[in-house]
């Protein structure tokens, strides 16, 4: 599940993390989103004094693609602080969902590593996505 473009992916993602707004939580993450045309866009979270604002790393990726003229997203990789691996949040998952396919690769990585994948569906069975509508 690992793409030719995983290096790439990590080293953005990585660099875009050191980029994080986290004055609160200390707690930096880093996305990075493969699109249809293979493109790396990338997004860090952006903590809010009043933190129910705050935004996701995957989700300042997702609005960066958008921005950028992509809909589709073929591989995100996320990392986080610390060594466990970074999961996307569950709102983020369902913010993947827009724009992915169930069989849709998750990379999970710490700063060092990559530590797990899952595809999209592993993370968020049975979900609600555009078809439903």
């Amino acid at each position: 599940m690992i793409s030719e473009y995983f290096v790439q992916m990590f080293d953005a993602a990585k660099k875009a993390r050191e980029n994080a707004h986290v004055p609160y939580s200390k707690f930096k993450v880093g996305a990075a989103i493969l699109t249809e045309d293979n493109h790396i866009v990338v997004g860090c979270n952006v903590e809010n004094a009043a933190y129910p604002q705050s935004q996701c790393a995957e989700a300042s990726a997702i609005g960066n693609m958008v921005s950028l003229g992509f809909t589709t997203i073929k591989e995100i990789l996320v990392i986080g602080s610390g060594n466990l691996l970074c999961s996307p949040c569950g709102a983020c998952r369902q913010r993947i969902r827009e724009f992915a396919s169930l069989s849709t690769p998750i990379h999970m990585c710490n700063i060092n590593d990559h530590l797990k994948t899952s595809a999209l569906e592993e993370l968020l069975p049975d979900s609600f996505g555009p078809e439903n509508l």
